[in-house]
This record gives structure tokens, sequence and C-alpha cells, in this order.
């Protein structure tokens, strides 16, 4: 099923985070993001051509956050805003990240 079609489900821990090699497998629907090298989390930097343009983008994935119960790490500039996936509750990585970039990127 595709990402965008999905929806995350809450985590309270105590499940594994994804592997490499499974995080690697998802980041080829999410091609505009960048996996961290230890695996931990997945980001991606947009920019605008002002405050206002990365303002209104700020609360539009703070709406898919909301509506998703899972939210990222964001962080506003003047025309730009970089937003960070991790699931903290495993320390890692689970498919929630890559379905919250998914609709990040079609919410773009």
């Amino acid at each position: 099923m595709n990402l965008v079609e999905q929806h995350c489900v809450p985590c309270e821990g105590g499940v594994d985070p994804l592997t490499r090699e499974e995080a690697e497998t998802l980041m080829k629907d999410v091609p505009a993001w960048q996996l961290s090298e230890d695996t931990k989390k997945i980001g991606r930097v947009f920019t605008f051509k002002n405050w206002k343009q990365a303002i209104e983008f700020t609360n539009v994935i703070s709406e898919i956050a909301e509506s998703e119960g899972h939210h990222p790490d964001i962080d506003l500039r003047w025309g730009h805003v970089g937003v960070s996936l991790s699931t903290h509750a495993i320390k890692g990585l689970s498919v929630n990240d890559f379905i919250l970039a998914a609709k990040i990127d079609k919410g773009t």
C-alpha cells in the first residue's frame, strides 16, 4: 500500500526500530528526504521566498502531524523549514516516520 494511504499507529515502545535495510527500502518512497548516518531519523529542508510562506507551510505540517498523531521536529527560519522525523519511543525510525514524510511531501 502507498505510504500516503496509510495512517500512523501509536507507538508506546517495546518494538525495535527499523533496520538500515528496512529504512533504505522505505526511502525509495520519499527520495527527497535524507537518512541520517545512524539510521535514527530522516530529514528534509524546504525553502521559501519569505517568512509568511515558511509559516504557512509549518501550519500545513502541523495539521498533517496532528491528524496522524505523529509529530516532527521543526526548525523554522526565514525562508527555511527543516523537518526531522524519528519515533522517540523506540529511539529510531518506524514506518510512521515514512508515512508522515510522504504526507508532508503530498501537502507541498
